[in-house]
């Protein structure tokens, strides 16, 4: 008798699958979003470890802020999503005035 593995899948309902998938896609996103975490704590712990060089390097930290700031808006809060939008797009063309190294 060879040694094949069994696909246990194939011997349960549907029901049982669908919840086994359900199950396994939910752990999945839990580590995604455990990982996510992390990567974002190291993110910011290394924009707050010291001041900006420059206006470029400045701009970088209040565009991750910013934008994390909108992604906790209410869906009906455009007049601030729209300030923050105006606020991105002057920090671009005002980026374009600085000298670059």
């Amino acid at each position: 008798m060879a040694n094949h593995p069994t696909n246990l899948d194939a011997h349960r309902g549907i029901a049982a699958q669908k919840a086994t998938d359900l199950r396994r896609l939910r752990s999945e996103v839990e580590a995604d979003h455990a990982a996510l975490r992390a990567r974002q704590a190291e993110l910011e712990d290394l924009l707050a470890a010291a001041p900006a060089n420059g206006w470029p390097e400045a701009v970088e930290k209040a565009r991750y802020l910013l934008g994390f700031l909108a992604q906790s808006l209410d869906a009906g809060d455009l007049r601030r999503r729209k300030l923050i939008d105006r606020v991105l797009a002057d920090f671009e063309h005002l980026l374009e005035k600085v000298p670059h190294d």
